[in-house]
């Protein structure tokens, strides 16, 4: 006898949409099960998610690495926006991505760094269309896990980046601004449309409904939830008290979300940073001969925007795996609202200048707090067995690069965000001294049912409990 009140597939209807729900007790059938038997079926129906966060042009690494190993360690600087979470992620030092030096290609780091990150892979060096690189790991997790979701990845951005031309000393833009690769020569362009993202999450799938629903929401002033209230109601009134509190507090975050976007959209575009629109740079001798990278003229909006997206992807399970660069390599973004409004690029290449390091430091800083806030949304969401979304995920942030000025790409700097299920130790600072970085992607695919073999110039996995 079957139990459930509704699917897991349950979704709320009107026109032009369709809300997925997160996961409730309601979908779970434990009625007629032993205390001990529920208790494993509530933890079994609790999916568990994986992400990669990327930031550019490397990091302040004095202000980033801790001095000590293991629990005891004292956060750094930089760090210290993470002190509330610090029992739910852990700081990986030691590892390369050797796929994004030379290797007999000559300059180019920063276009390597950010193709080679996810894939192991050594991109061909051409800035024609023969662009050649390898499987992403958050595209081998989608192979894997893809077909138990709505989507099976999403590929978030904040800056809009070129697929075609040449954007770093001879290599294609297309590894500049994509981190995100579903087979040697195809690159995933990336979603930089908050707008279009919720579009997206909440589209029934047929066009011309959602556009009419789009219309009808923008000339009426509407919310995407005005368009399922029958819906709503239906549900709510099969569920008990846990669960209507849970769906009302998704509801809102839904809804909150909307008034964000609907004021972001209103305000007027900050002026780029001079020289800040054309791609073209050259990571050898840090000059730029015709300009800087895209930027985004909302940028402090949007970053928090996509994050938000991320959570309600996670939370009504409609994907499992989600990739977001909090900007493309090269980028030029300025952070005036940090206390530093100097172009990131540019700043990275310090020369030791103490002046330029403080101003790294900010901006690194600013990448950090986006990752607290994220943990704070992740953290307050409880899942249908009481944990929380935070504790069942597993989210990587971190660089190709580690000091920007020396285009290094040992030691990266790394964050393990997440217990994936209980399945990681976290709290703690751990080494694996020139260990290539895919090595922890395999860990983690391994820990959300996409386990793989090898993925680019990986040799094995590394210890996370």
């Amino acid at each position: 006898m079957n139990d459930l009140i509704m699917s897991r597939r349950t979704l709320l209807r009107g026109l032009g949409t369709a809300l997925a729900l997160p996961v409730l007790d309601s979908m779970i059938p434990t009625r007629l099960l032993g205390v001990e038997a529920k208790t494993a079926a509530k933890v079994a129906a609790v999916p568990r998610r994986v992400a990669w966060l990327y930031v550019p042009n490397g990091i302040n690494m004095d202000q980033w690495t801790p001095a000590d190993m293991g629990s005891a360690y004292q956060l750094t600087p930089t760090l210290q926006p993470l002190a509330e979470f610090r029992d739910k992620f852990s700081v990986v030092s030691g590892l390369v991505c050797d796929k994004a030096n030379p290797n007999g290609d000559g300059p180019g780091d920063h276009a390597r760094a950010m193709s080679a990150y996810l894939t192991g892979a050594q991109p061909r060096k051409t800035e024609g269309a023969n662009i050649h690189l390898g499987l992403s790991a958050d595209q081998a997790a989608a192979d894997k896990i893809g077909h138990l979701t709505k989507f099976p990845s999403l590929e978030l951005g904040i800056e809009e980046g070129k697929q075609v031309g040449r954007c770093d000393s001879g290599y294609s833009c297309a590894y500049s601004h994509t981190v995100s690769w579903r087979s040697d020569t195809t690159p995933v362009v990336k979603d930089c449309d908050p707008q279009s993202v919720f579009d997206r999450l909440f589209s029934n799938g047929d066009p011309r409904e959602s556009a009419e629903s789009r219309a009808r929401r923008q000339n009426d002033r509407k919310s995407v939830l005005d368009f399922v209230l029958d819906d709503a109601s239906n549900v709510q009134k099969k569920l008990d008290a846990t669960d209507r509190q849970k769906l009302d507090e998704y509801l809102t975050s839904v809804r909150e979300i909307e008034v964000r976007l609907s004021k972001a959209a209103l305000e007027p575009a900050a002026a780029p940073p001079e020289g800040a629109v054309r791609p073209e740079f050259d990571s050898h001798t840090g000059t730029r001969p015709n300009g800087g990278a895209t930027t985004s003229d909302k940028y402090a909006v949007h970053v928090p925007l996509m994050i938000d997206m991320m959570v309600l992807a996670f939370q009504a399970d409609l994907t499992r795996v989600i990739t977001l660069p909090f900007a493309d390599e090269g980028s030029n973004q300025t952070y005036p609202w940090e206390g530093a409004n100097v172009p990131h690029h540019g700043t990275s290449h310090h020369m030791g200048d103490p002046a330029k390091l403080a101003m790294l430091a900010k901006i690194n800083t600013f990448h950090i707090k986006q990752v607290a806030y994220l943990m704070k949304k992740l953290d307050s969401i409880k899942e249908a067995n009481g944990s929380t979304i935070l504790d069942n995920v597993l989210i990587s942030y971190g660089s190709g690069n580690s000091d920007g000025n020396k285009h290094n790409h040992d030691n990266l700097p790394l964050l393990l965000i997440g217990k994936g299920g209980n399945t990681v130790a976290t709290g703690r600072h751990v080494r694996f001294d020139g260990t290539p970085v895919n090595n922890l992607w395999l860990s983690m695919l391994d820990r959300v049912g996409a386990p793989l073999d090898r993925l680019g110039d990986s040799t094995g996995r590394v210890a996370l409990a």
